[in-house]
């Protein structure tokens, strides 16, 4: 067992049910699961039978970013009314990235707050969504439009999840990882190069790895002021990228939107005089491999920028970016022009 000790809570990697005999739920007035079918069906009989308390009640909700809004969180406090929760109750948020950031934001505002534990099953959420405190949902068709800031009460994360995801999946949450590595671990990055299968990975051995990346910033910044913005690499266009095509017939993974997102930040990193063409080439090279590519049709180019225009870390109507200073290092508080975020998108589409 791995544990990160934050300053509010601590995140234990490894196996789930040693982290629970750590954690005692018993004086809780009761606990509530929040899961979706695929973590009700492989996951939760995987730790339930551990819980320290007699009264546990499980909340459904059906899985996909899709769901990720307020009407989904209408139905969860509905639940929590429905099993008599009062504030001395805790939500155990059995899930991946959509399950921790919704499930968390329905317990800090249900009757002012109550606590919770964020139990990633993706590979996505256990390197990145579930760390920080960072809690919402989506609104109007922009990413993580409402939302408040809230630490989970502790953070279980056991690799042993990752078997019942498909490579797909785990595709996706690789993207963080490589982005954790392109902003602070130039050593990192280029053991990841090395990786050619990731149904062959040593995910114990990685995972604290990326996460001591994300820690190391978030107790820097806890609230996104500063540094923090660091862990936003690629999520400027990746996310406008994600909000296309979730509208589509063959809408994209968050990783396999935010790999694109790296590609088109990195080439603003250039235009900067930032990064070099050396860099971007091998950044590019990799992603590729790794994700294949998606065509960003003409057609979404305004949307695209109405939805950047959109972001929270924006100031003075500026979007704002982080760039790669090289690889392992960046710089926050960039911004670029409309031409430039649509020439980075032609250069990854000619890729």
């Amino acid at each position: 067992m791995t544990i990160f000790s934050l300053d509010n809570y601590n995140i234990y990697v490894g196996d789930v049910k040693a982290a629970l005999a750590s954690f005692s739920l018993k004086n809780y007035s009761q606990v509530m699961v929040i899961c979706d079918e695929n973590t009700r069906q492989f996951c939760l009989s995987n730790f339930i039978q551990y819980i320290d308390n007699q009264k546990i009640n499980i909340i459904e909700i059906t899985s996909g970013e899709q769901q990720k809004n307020v009407i989904t969180c209408e139905k969860i406090w509905q639940q929590m009314l429905d099993f008599s929760a009062d504030r001395k109750a805790i939500v155990l948020n059995l899930g991946g990235g959509v399950i921790g950031d919704m499930g968390g934001f329905c317990a800090s505002t249900f009757k002012r707050g109550m606590d919770f534990i964020q139990i990633p099953t993706t590979l996505l959420s256990q390197v990145d969504a579930s760390i920080g405190g960072k809690l919402g949902i989506d609104f109007q068709g922009v990413k993580n439009a409402i939302g408040v800031f809230n630490d989970p009460k502790a953070v279980f994360i056991d690799p042993f999840f990752l078997e019942t995801l498909s490579l797909r999946e785990r595709r996706s949450g690789f993207a963080e990882i490589i982005k954790h590595a392109l902003i602070a671990d130039a050593a990192q990055f280029n053991d990841l190069l090395k990786i050619t299968d990731l149904t062959k990975v040593d995910w114990q051995k990685i995972i604290p790895l990326s996460l001591q990346v994300k820690q190391n910033i978030v107790q820097q910044d806890p609230f996104e002021k500063n540094v923090r913005k660091a862990l936003n690499f690629g999520h400027t266009i990746g996310h406008a990228v994600e909000s296309f095509f979730l509208e589509t017939k063959n809408p994209l993974l968050h990783g396999e939107a935010i790999a694109i997102g790296m590609i088109c930040e990195a080439f603003l990193s250039v235009k900067k005089n930032k990064l070099t063409k050396e860099e971007l080439q091998q950044i590019s090279d990799f992603i590729i491999k790794t994700y294949g590519k998606t065509t960003i049709p003409s057609k979404s180019f305004s949307f695209l920028i109405k939805i950047m225009q959109q972001d929270k870390k924006n100031e003075s109507d500026a979007i704002n970016f982080t760039f790669l200073k090289n690889i392992g290092q960046f710089e926050i508080n960039h911004t670029a022009s409309e031409e430039e975020i649509l020439e980075s998108i032609a250069f990854y589409n000619q890729l």
